[in-house]
């Protein structure tokens, strides 16, 4: 069994939003030369989320109302954590709702996805460099 990683580097100029990152997976799939197997994609900061849905900006719309009703950023008060001095309880909550990491199938080399299906970094305390993890384990 082989196993290959490579890490992305995120700087979302917003404090909220949504970036395909599907090529750059499909990329290190490509390097791995990994042809059957899985491909783990996480983010690796707890105010970020990967996640696959469809790459429709109607739905990112919706999905940025969606958490902002869930777990709006203001008033800061509403969240203990930022009695600590900071101002991301929100994205915390963000982030457990979204999830932290997908597992995609690979088969024949490439990612085995259904119909629409693309992998996205989610950002919800943005404007700061944060990493995405990409292992694939496979033959």
């Amino acid at each position: 069994m082989k196993s290959y990683f490579k890490e992305l580097w995120m700087h979302v100029p917003s404090r909220m939003d949504f970036v395909n990152i599907t090529d750059d997976v499909e990329r290190a799939l490509d390097e791995s030369g990994i042809q059957e197997g899985l491909c783990l994609v996480n983010a690796m900061h707890i105010t970020a989320s990967v996640f696959i849905n469809d790459d429709e900006s109607g739905l990112h719309a919706d999905y940025k109302r969606w958490l902002e009703e869930l777990a709006p950023h203001e008033p800061l008060k509403r969240y203990r954590h930022n009695m600590t001095g900071e101002d991301n309880g929100d994205a915390h909550h963000k982030r457990q709702i979204m999830g932290r990491e997908v597992v995609i199938a690979v088969t024949r080399g490439k990612l085995h996805f259904g119909t629409w299906e693309q992998i996205f970094y989610g950002e919800f305390d943005g404007m700061r460099r944060k990493r995405v993890l990409i292992k694939i384990i496979g033959e």
